[in-house]
């Protein structure tokens, strides 16, 4: 059995984001933006740094308010599915708790979520974590702290997955594994999954579909489906369509510079 097929059974929501917009004092981060996201699929979001990429994710997790427009997770606003335990988020920083364990860091993902905890072997194995469950943080490796952290944020069997670069800290073979290995955990369950990253490569091997955003104050300048086989592995990479997709992907980042 596929590892990932242990977490079947779980299906995400739409994601309706309706003109919303945010400055922070006299700094304009997001411009009245507008799109909708299909239940279940993977989309990541690119752009220049600074653009207000993490922003609009903060804002669909209901950590910013919008100044302007709404934002709907399904039929409820964001702070309605964080309740009931249905969004997770992972950032770059792993933030784990230094006095616990690998498990029970894991493991507090559903203790706030208020779910069991049951897959948390399943997913310590999944993560490569084996042997180092009862470690703590301060004898793990970066890369190591950050598959716990990505681990915690799915053993809740969140509706709603966030990430806001989460494997930009861990080393380039780690990466390169992560980016096989989980996101057939979450297609598995039909999360909904919105992926910051600043790798065109990691979205396009990642994602359904590529927002890209312009500079500040963050617009719309391209919506790309990505027209790749569901089952993707390192060896897609090398092929003429990733290829042909990637440059889309780049040439719109370069018409927006």
């Amino acid at each position: 059995m596929n590892k990932a097929a242990a977490f079947q059974g779980i299906t995400g929501v739409d994601i309706r984001c309706a003109e919303i917009a945010k400055r922070f004092g006299a700094t304009e981060a997001v411009a009245p933006l507008s799109f909708r996201l299909a239940a279940g699929h993977t989309t990541a979001l690119v752009g220049p740094s600074g653009c207000g990429k993490s922003t609009i994710l903060r804002m669909i997790a209901g950590l910013d308010t919008p100044d302007n427009g709404t934002i709907l997770l399904g039929s409820d606003p964001p702070e309605v599915v964080a309740k009931r335990g249905g969004l997770a988020m992972a950032f770059q920083d792993p933030s784990l708790l230094p006095w616990r364990s690998t498990r029970a860091n894991i493991a507090l993902g559903a203790e706030l979520a208020r779910k069991s905890a049951k897959d948390v072997d399943a997913l310590i194995d999944l993560v490569g974590l084996n042997g180092f469950a009862d470690h703590h943080p301060a004898e793990l490796s970066g890369g190591m702290r950050q598959r716990a952290a990505i681990a915690r944020s799915l053993i809740s069997t969140p509706e709603v997955l966030l990430l806001d670069e989460p494997f930009g800290a861990v080393d380039a073979m780690t990466r390169r594994r992560l980016n096989v290995d989980l996101p057939p955990l979450w297609r598995s369950r039909g999360t909904t999954v919105v992926l910051v990253t600043h790798s065109v490569q990691e979205a396009v091997l990642l994602s359904d579909r590529v927002l890209v955003l312009s500079r500040r104050p963050a617009s719309l300048l391209a919506d790309i489906s990505i027209e790749l086989p569901d089952a993707r592995d390192a060896r897609l990479q090398e092929t003429a369509e990733f290829s042909a997709m990637s440059r889309t992907v780049f040439a719109a980042l370069e018409e927006g510079a």
